[in-house]
């Protein structure tokens, strides 16, 4: 998967290289230096999918940047209410971690 400004992942990278220097030698070495870099790619990728880590991770993100904007769009806010909004966006990061147990794999 490509980062969000487009560009290759680090792993998408390796990838490629090993690709490129299997393409310009074909010799046995490289093509299994090019199966072990694909197969480890492949292995991460379906880990993600099986646990779900990587949208957890993005939930986690959208949480914080969430409760961070509200900091800033309410400077004067009271104690009890930044409390009282936290605790809010932290029931939605959970309930959508939660929703992870039942969503299909692929």
């Amino acid at each position: 998967m490509a980062n969000s400004g487009g560009a290759m992942t680090n792993a998408q990278l390796f990838q490629q290289m090993a690709l490129l220097r299997w393409l310009s030698s074909q010799t046995d070495e490289d093509r299994t230096f090019l199966t072990a870099v694909m197969g480890v790619q492949v292995g991460r990728e379906l880990l993600n999918r099986f646990t779900g880590q990587d949208k957890v991770d993005a939930y986690k993100r959208e949480c914080i940047l969430s409760i961070s904007e509200f900091l800033q769009q309410n400077p004067q806010a009271s104690q009890a209410n930044i409390t009282s909004e936290v605790e809010k966006r932290v029931l939605v990061f959970a309930t959508k971690v939660k929703a992870l147990e039942t969503a299909p794999l692929f």
